[in-house]
């Protein structure tokens, strides 16, 4: 299979567009992808789980390759469900039915090769080898180096709801030429949703949830915002203008206040175009950088940037965890604490430090110390109210939670260095 994916990868780079890959999709690669889901994962309308797939998962997968080479194999429609969001809404998640969830896997794969070789530099989200991290050190070297002075932050509103199918197509078909892989594409798109019994057409959208999703999505982008900042908005611009991309995340960075607010007007033209629109409320331009001393703060990606001064009095770019994210975990852990009344102290001791590692791994970089260590506190003194509520009568020592806690749970550390910039692209 890594044979295959190389060669991909070079047809990619050598050819304008790429055929033969629906043979891809096999019962080698089909079984690769069973063995990479996870056992514990939701089940979508079908009911099915990975090990009772598995049981006879030769015949099952040697079955479904059958009905691919048909044409009579349809993707059943993904069981609609909800899950929080930090603003108190719901974001909704599709899951699809297993054997979808292998054909995905697979096509997701085929698809993500092709186009890494033709993304650009400025995305990043879904994309091997990339992260959040390195958006964030991106964004703190240009408005720190560069000559930025405003920011254009924008929201595209339900994006992941409003894919255009008949563009997401057409941008496939630009770079692929294999009707057959076009056509399964397509059935995944328009497979519908199964919410609560009933059926809906999915006339738009690609539900969040599934494999395919994310490298859709990224295409649909690539051509809709990334080659259109790069070849047209750049060049109209007489300052300068960076751009940087994660999901359907992104900030644009400008030197002139005139050529940011000008971007504002063209951005909305653009996405109205291709079927989407801008969050008005979530869409500002506000003034950023070592010429622009000003209190105004801007969050991207669960962090807030902002001016500030170093101890010796010289301008730097601050980072620390967004007000908003920090709220919205507070209340996460705090009504996680109360299922945890009856549970194993040593077992919700344990989670609570996998939780706290997770927190440092994302939130832990550079100047942000007091942030996590803040959210850190938060979570020690909630589980010490916690355990007292469990001994009722008579109260824990706050020294015996010490012990505890110091037994299992570390102290907060920051992780990840946003101020050692790697070399950027041009």
């Amino acid at each position: 299979m890594e044979q295959e994916l190389k060669g991909i990868r070079y047809q990619s780079r050598t050819y304008a567009k790429l055929e033969t890959l629906m043979n891809r999709v096999n019962e080698r690669s089909l079984k690769d992808a069973h063995r990479r889901q996870i056992g514990k994962k939701a089940s979508g309308i079908d009911g099915v789980t990975k090990d009772e797939y598995g049981k006879e998962l030769d015949r099952n997968v040697a079955d479904l390759v059958e009905r691919m080479k048909k044409f009579s194999y349809k993707p059943l429609p993904v069981r609609r469900t909800y899950i929080p969001k930090a603003n108190g809404s719901l974001r909704p998640l599709g899951i699809p039915a297993y054997e979808d969830r292998l054909v995905q896997d697979v096509m997701a794969g085929i698809l993500t090769d092709i186009y890494e070789e033709r993304f650009l530099d400025c995305s990043h989200g879904f994309r091997p080898g990339r992260s959040a991290h390195e958006v964030v050190r991106r964004i703190n070297r240009t408005i720190m180096t560069k000559r930025v002075n405003y920011v254009l932050e924008a929201d595209i509103k339900g994006f992941f709801d409003n894919v255009s199918h008949d563009w997401l197509m057409k941008f496939l078909e630009h770079d692929i030429a294999d009707k057959n892989f076009l056509r399964y594409v397509k059935r995944f798109l328009i497979a519908g949703v199964m919410e609560g019994g009933e059926f809906r057409e999915s006339e738009k959208g690609t539900p969040q949830g599934g494999q395919i999703s994310p490298v859709l999505a990224n295409v649909y982008l690539h051509y809709v915002l990334d080659l259109w900042v790069e070849k047209r908005l750049k060049k109209m611009a007489k300052g300068e203008v960076h751009y940087e991309r994660y999901a359907d995340d992104f900030i644009l960075m400008f030197q002139y206040e005139n050529e940011a607010v000008q971007a504002k007007e063209l951005l909305r033209e653009r996405l109205g175009k291709f079927g989407l629109e801008l969050a008005e409320d979530k869409t500002r331009v506000l003034p950023m950088g070592r010429f622009k001393g000003t209190k105004e703060a801007f969050d991207f990606l669960g962090f807030t940037f902002f001016n500030t001064l170093t101890r010796g009095g010289k301008y730097r770019l601050g980072v620390r965890t967004s007000q908003k994210k920090l709220k919205a975990k507070r209340q996460v852990v705090k009504a996680w604490l109360r299922t945890r009344l009856t549970k194993p102290v040593a077992e919700t001791m344990e989670l609570i430090q996998l939780m706290l590692k997770g927190h440092c791994n994302y939130y832990g970089v550079n100047g942000n110390f007091s942030m996590v260590q803040k959210y850190w506190k938060y979570v020690k003194y909630s589980s010490y109210h916690m355990l007292n509520r469990r001994h009722q009568k008579r109260t824990m020592k706050y020294e015996k939670f010490l012990r505890i806690w110091n037994h299992y749970v570390e102290k907060p550390q920051l992780t990840t260095d946003i101020w050692n910039w790697k070399p950027m692209l041009a």
